[in-house]
């Protein structure tokens, strides 16, 4: 069974301080407002709606990426 790090309920700044490696895959997501006050207290469901992407493939893309490195 693969670990889950995160899900979408998690702030993005929950997700940025707990796994820095996750700012790669929100940058290529095409979330480029991580610095953003805001940002910081959205959760990466709500950021994934504004910015036209789907949830689920981001949560999955960040998982894998922080097993990648941390297994």
């Amino acid at each position: 069974m693969e670990r889950t790090y995160i899900d979408d309920s998690m702030r993005i700044g929950e997700i940025v301080n707990a796994y820095p490696e996750a700012v790669e895959v929100l940058l290529e997501s095409g979330m480029h407002c991580l610095g953003c006050p805001a940002s910081q207290a959205e959760s990466l469901k709500d950021a994934c709606a504004v910015h036209g992407l789907s949830a689920n493939e981001v949560t999955d893309a960040l998982n894998e990426r922080i097993a990648s490195l941390r297994g």
